[in-house]
């Protein structure tokens, strides 16, 4: 998981600390109203380089930590042995353990070699056989933690348990508002399993990645079923795509802005570039036209004119002078083939 913190030396320096209720509202917000709904930088996902000036090993294949919904890109020393929906060993950021292969890639997009890892080799039968019995182990695993956390009455939620492959090891992820001082817990629980404890805090965005469940769109959430890249949303992102900044229309069931919200943004971003800012001024026809909207999927940008008229013009018609001033073109330029 990308945000968390391992707890397992007590030090509970809290990630997310800094969470809110999710209120809902029929009424348009502000940006401090909205301030909630967004993630601080710290901690999410930076894209990186395409590639960091050494050649990427080929073929590469994209990973899935199913207990995480975790995605990782990796190599094989025999790719020609790894095919599509095969159980492998991997080396996690938890210790050694089984990951699913989603397939090859054609492109590795934004990755670092320091972002690719190894596969050791396919795993044995008896490896997925051991996998599938920790699952029901991890289900009365998360009971039991679940329990001691009311008995001790902590302010925290279990999200999930995972037993790890080949260690004597258990790890509980949790969410929080504040800060948690868990070490009557840990010890309370090695008592019971017996075994290495780990607890691990994470943010509600990656509450939302590990468990899934069916966004407002009807589908599966993006972090769990898309991408597991959690990249930090704003304001300005909704803003610039004309979205109404209304906190149950641009919200997520994790109570942060939608993680869509940030896919189209770079479009908006490079489409507005070539166009006049909303406000601007344009001299046309013998008036003086303010752009009052402008819709970047439709191409077109709406205008009104101190007589009172309104423009709607494709984007087509705009361009900027040779006195840095935008112009309207009577004539439109000849479509690209």
């Amino acid at each position: 998981m990308s945000d968390d913190i391992e707890q397992e030396h007590f030090d509970n320096e809290g990630f997310d600390q800094d969470q809110h209720e999710h209120e809902h509202s029929i009424h348009e917000h502000n940006d401090e109203d909205l301030s909630h709904l967004e993630d601080s930088e710290d901690g999410y996902a930076v894209p990186a380089p395409i590639n960091d000036g050494i050649d990427l090993p080929h073929p590469l294949f994209r990973l899935k930590i199913t207990h995480s919904s975790e995605t990782m890109v990796a190599y094989a020393d025999k790719p020609e042995d790894i095919p599509k929906g095969a159980s492998v060993i991997i080396n996690t950021r938890y210790g050694r353990d089984l990951a699913e292969v989603l397939g090859s890639l054609r492109c590795a997009g934004r990755c670092s070699t320091a972002d690719i890892v190894h596969i050791e080799r396919l795993a044995t039968a008896e490896e997925v056989r051991k996998r599938l019995a920790n699952a029901e182990r991890e289900k009365e695993a998360f009971k039991i933690c679940q329990t001691k956390i009311f008995e001790h009455n902590l302010s925290m939620k279990l999200v999930s348990a995972h037993y790890v492959l080949d260690e004597p090891k258990v790890l509980f992820f949790f969410t929080a508002e504040a800060r948690v001082d868990f070490r009557e817990l840990v010890k309370d629980l090695v008592s019971v399993f017996k075994m290495r404890i780990e607890l691990r805090q994470i943010g509600v965005r990656d509450e939302a990645r590990v468990l899934g469940g069916v966004g407002v769109c009807g589908q599966v959430f993006c972090c769990h079923g898309v991408t597991d890249k959690l990249n930090a949303v704003s304001i300005k992102m909704a803003k610039d795509q004309n979205l109404s900044l209304n906190s149950m229309k641009i919200s997520g069931p994790c109570g942060r802005l939608l993680c869509c919200l940030s896919y189209e943004f770079q479009h908006y971003r490079d489409e507005r570039r070539g166009l006049p800012s909303e406000g601007a001024k344009i001299a046309y026809d013998g008036t003086v036209f303010r752009v009052n909207e402008i819709n970047v999927l439709k191409s077109m940008v709406r205008l009104t004119g101190e007589d009172g008229r309104i423009l709607k013009l494709p984007s087509r018609r705009f361009k900027r002078g040779e006195d840095n001033r935008w112009q309207i073109l009577d004539d439109l330029p000849p479509r690209a083939e």
